[in-house]
């Protein structure tokens, strides 16, 4: 359970439901011309690890659910592997509908779902935010190169950003399996630096919070 709230009230279990409803019902962009279902998120409204992708596949596109094809079953051994379950945490994507062929998510696509993201973040509220692959990664290291800063966390506010590689690359590209394996890896103790800077920041109401770069 997320350490910075309390059991989720009804009002914010309505609110995500509205905001599910909005997503499936979204006509924003041009996907929605070719999608056959729009994909707002899945997991828990407390959970304190939130997984952003970049955009929904085929099996995605058909059921509805995040990462529920090839990408998503390695996502859940890496989750398993340090002692989590896919309904410990919350998964969503930078688009919420599939981009014609699998391509890669255009700005316009981006910047429609945008406010979703927004909401969805704001509703979760969680204290370490994982992005998966380069587009999710954009939205907090504006130029980097993935290859250069994955697994090096950053601090928003109360809460750490960790840009990782996508399930999908390391399924593509083997090389990037062990990689991706070892910075799963450094989540739990990233979870509890994230804590205890959390419960200092709200003991230290004289001073602002302290914004930190990549460490």
């Amino acid at each position: 359970m997320n350490s910075q709230t309390s059991k989720p009230r009804t009002s914010e279990k309505e609110e995500m439901a509205r905001l599910d409803s909005e997503i499936r019902a979204c006509e924003r962009c041009p996907l929605a011309d070719t999608r056959n279902n729009a994909v707002p998120g899945e997991g828990p409204l407390d959970a304190e690890i939130m997984l952003i992708g970049e955009g929904p596949g085929h099996h995605e596109d058909d059921q509805g659910l995040p990462f529920v094809g090839a990408s998503g079953k390695f996502l859940a051994k890496l989750l398993e592997g340090i002692g989590l379950k896919r309904s410990d945490v919350y998964i969503t994507n930078v688009i919420k509908c599939r981009a014609p062929g699998n391509r890669d998510p255009q700005s316009i696509e981006i910047e429609a779902c945008s406010h979703y993201l927004d909401r969805q973040i704001k509703l979760i509220n969680p204290s370490v935010v994982v992005t998966l692959g380069r587009f999710s990664m954009a939205r907090w290291f504006t130029g980097a190169r993935i290859s250069d800063i994955h697994g090096q966390p950053k601090r928003d506010g109360k809460r750490l950003v960790v840009p990782m590689f996508h399930p999908a690359a390391a399924l593509h590209q083997a090389k990037y399996r062990p990689v991706l394996m070892e910075d799963f890896k450094k989540l739990p103790e990233l979870l509890s630096q994230s804590k205890l800077s959390d419960h200092a920041t709200d003991s230290e109401t004289k001073q602002p919070p302290e914004q930190l770069s990549l460490f």
